[in-house]
């Protein structure tokens, strides 16, 4: 038995599980403006994904690549949730002053 496409999906599953949060506590603690962490992340994860060998590993690496990427828009989309009251808001926002 092949069990790489079973641990490619397994670890798929929990880095996508495991971005969710850090997004929103990204945004919590630190607003939009951590956005460049996410890209760095993702150039980071991509140069590590075509210089490494191992199938699995470069594929993880890819996987958490994408996944920084997709957590830019996330991270603005999350800035939106705040504001329509679905999450609260954090230390990270700047307040408006009426």
């Amino acid at each position: 038995m092949y069990f790489t496409g079973i641990l490619i999906g397994l670890a798929t599953f929990l880095i996508i599980g495991l971005f969710h949060p850090i997004v929103i506590k990204a945004e919590y603690y630190l607003g939009t403006k951590c956005w460049w962490a996410f890209l760095l992340a993702g150039i980071l994860f991509c140069g590590l994904s075509l210089i490494v060998a191992n199938v699995i590993l470069s594929t993880v690496f890819g996987v958490t690549a994408f996944s920084s990427f997709w957590s830019i828009l996330e991270l603005f989309e999350q800035k939106e949730r705040v504001k329509k009251g679905w999450f609260p808001e954090g230390p990270g926002h700047k307040r408006q002053l009426p």
